[in-house]
C-alpha cells in the first residue's frame, strides 16, 4: 500500500512537553513481544484484500483515548506528548497507527491504568474470539 501512514506530530514543542509527565521509556516485555512478533495492518490488509487503510481496531482506539480524556485519566495533549516521545525513542520502528496503539498501551501500563498481565489476558481473550 502506498498511502502515507505517518501521523503528523503534535504541535507542542519539546520544551513545552516538560509540563506533562514524561513517559517512562523502559521497554515493557509484552509490548516488546508484540513489536517483534506482531504483524502490521498494512500487511494484513494486503493479505486479506482489504482496501480500507484504517485497521478495524482504530475506532476502538479513538474511543478509548476519548474515554481516558473524559474520565481525566489521561488528557489528550498529555497522551499525544507521551506518544510523540515514545515514538521518537522506543517505537520508531512501528508504523502509524500501530505506534499509536502500542504507545497508548505503554503509557497506560506505566501509569497504572492497566497492568501488563491484565492486558495480556484481554489480548488472549480477543485472539480466542477471532480464532474460534
Amino acid at each position: 500500500m502506498s498511502a502515507d501512514r505517518t501521523r503528523p506530530p503534535v504541535h507542542v514543542p519539546k520544551e513545552t512537553r516538560a509540563a506533562w509527565e514524561s513517559p517512562d521509556p523502559t521497554p515493557i516485555t509484552l509490548l516488546e513481544k508484540i513489536r517483534s512478533e506482531g504483524r502490521v495492518w498494512e500487511d494484513l490488509a494486503e493479505q486479506y484484500g482489504v482496501t480500507n487503510p484504517d485497521p478495524p481496531w482504530k475506532t476502538s482506539l479513538v474511543g478509548t483515548c476519548e474515554a481516558l480524556a473524559e474520565a481525566e485519566c489521561l488528557g489528550t495533549l498529555d497522551r499525544r506528548a507521551s506518544e510523540d516521545e515514545l515514538s521518537e525513542n522506543l517505537y520508531q520502528d512501528l508504523p502509524y497507527p500501530e505506534r499509536e496503539l502500542v504507545s497508548l498501551a505503554h503509557t497506560m501500563i506505566r501509569r497504572g491504568l492497566i497492568d501488563e498481565e491484565e492486558l495480556a489476558r484481554r489480548m488472549e481473550a480477543v485472539a480466542k474470539r477471532l480464532n474460534s
